[in-house]
């Protein structure tokens, strides 16, 4: 019977308008909530027409609805205060899992990009819905195995191994100027740098000018690196050596003496920029281990036994002519205007930072910044077919289609916003003007009832 159709019409879209009235009830409520995604209701009818021609008899099908998320839609990002909270800026998503630690490829893999994210009692990165942040580890040569699939590349992010950190010197930069009318001292005639009775290491030859470098070798300890010139009876050369001051800090090879590290000539144009051409001081020093075995070749050194530490690489750079900086050689007073040395004393650890490529840096109090993580972006073809899984947190289904872990900002995934939230995509005018259209819709269904209600009694009523 056609009345009793409308009597579930009706009840059919109070049953459609009560699910509405939950999703936007859910909307409202978490239009602050870090990452919701709105729920969209989508109605649809029954209809019982069985052609297009029509039917003699209508029977009413009423109404069903369609819940959704609405996945691929941003909320706004607002600046934050914690250096752990991050956001999105563009499409995919902050790969997570429930557990932080032995974690298999049965555990479940979701995503989600609701980032309010600090560290727990272990150290490791849990947002507030609970779920770990996972991110590719930098290897110690500063590589990263970033694989677009393979989740066991991944580790959840931890922050609490991270111990101190010094930093070896690795290069060194010197601006100075030598006085060009520096005369030429006696001793010059009969210097020879391999000779400890006739070279400026030893201290038997007075220097021309003689300066002190500190470096810092690779357990973050300071060394003294003086740098002795004497000026040569050659036009624009001047004698040159590097030696340790100790000299006991140093074991040196055949051709060294007194602590050397490198000797040579420093030699200059006619316009007093350096002649790289014909400097033979080396720009290259290297230090072997102090546990270094094997014996040592000409004019090869390295660190004591006795020091403990180990080997390390420097790149002395003394300047180029038509460049700014470096050693130069006019007729003014020599001076050593300023040294540039990297590496880093022990420093302990400080603060983290994540820059836009979503790197995770260490800070450390001796100014070392060491990157120690990359966060990935996931995306997937269809983020409106994801499913929830609670939490902000959404997993794969066939509709999504397979993930695919980016780095930020590379093909179609966003950039990493450090400091940043994203809110909810809730727009709460529309909310309220969906409550109040839902409103009158229940109303309205709630009629149909009561008029095919009326309308029944009255055919009830026939029969007196």
């Amino acid at each position: 019977m056609s009345l009793n159709s409308a009597l579930a019409a009706g009840a059919s879209g109070l049953i459609s308008n009560s699910s509405a009235l939950a999703g936007i009830s859910d909307n409202i409520a978490n239009v602050n909530t870090v990452g919701y995604k709105r729920v969209n209701t989508n109605f649809f009818p029954n209809y019982s027409l069985t052609s297009g021609a029509g039917d003699v008899r209508y029977a009413a099908g009423g109404t069903s609805t369609l819940s959704k998320l609405d996945v691929s839609t941003s909320g706004l990002l607002n600046p934050a205060s914690s250096s752990t909270s991050l956001a999105i800026d563009g499409n995919g998503f902050f790969v997570v899992r429930p557990n932080s630690q032995n974690a298999t490829g049965f555990d479940p893999v979701l995503f989600t990009r609701s980032g309010n994210f600090e560290t727990d009692s272990a150290g490791f990165l849990r947002n507030a819905a609970g779920m770990y942040l996972y991110g590719w580890p930098v290897q110690a040569d500063g590589t990263v195995n970033a694989n677009p699939s393979n989740l066991d590349q991944l580790e959840a992010i931890n922050l609490s191994n991270i111990g101190g950190a010094a930093e070896a010197t690795s290069s060194v930069r010197i601006n100075a100027n030598l006085q060009a009318s520096q005369e030429v001292s006696p001793a010059a005639a009969t210097y020879d740098a391999t000779d400890p009775a006739q070279n400026m290491a030893s201290g038997a030859v007075t220097a021309d000018f003689q300066r002190t470098i500190q470096i810092y070798d690779s357990q973050g300890g300071v060394r003294s690196v003086t740098l002795s010139l004497l000026k040569a009876a050659n036009a624009n050369t001047w004698h040159a050596e590097l030696h340790i001051d100790p000299a006991t800090d140093i074991t040196t090879g055949a051709g060294l003496n007194s602590g050397q590290i490198a000797t040579g000539v420093l030699a200059f144009n006619t316009d007093g920029q350096i002649d790289v051409a014909n400097t033979t001081l080396p720009s290259s020093l290297n230090f072997l281990g102090s546990d270094n075995a094997a014996p040592l070749g000409a004019n090869d050194f390295q660190w004591s036994a006795g020091t403990g530490i180990g080997a390390q690489s420097i790149q002395l750079d003394l300047g180029a002519a038509g460049t700014p900086g470096g050693i130069t050689q006019y007729d003014s007073p020599s001076t050593l205007n300023s040294t540039r040395v990297n590496g880093a004393i022990f420093g302990a650890f400080a603060s983290v930072d994540v820059d836009t490529q979503g790197f995770v840096s260490a800070r450390f109090t001796n100014g070392v910044v060491r990157q120690i993580y990359q966060i990935p972006v996931a995306t997937v073809a269809n983020p409106n077919g994801l499913a929830t899984a609670g939490g902000s947190a959404f997993y794969v289904t066939p509709e999504s289609g397979a993930f695919t872990l980016n780095i930020p900002g590379a093909g179609a995934s966003g950039q990493i916003a450090p400091k940043a939230l994203e809110n909810s995509n809730v727009d709460i005018a529309t909310e309220f003007s969906n409550l109040i259209i839902t409103q009158r819709a229940y109303s309205a269904s709630s009629r149909i009832i009561t008029t095919a209600d009326e309308m029944m009694a009255e055919a009830i009523q026939m029969k007196r």
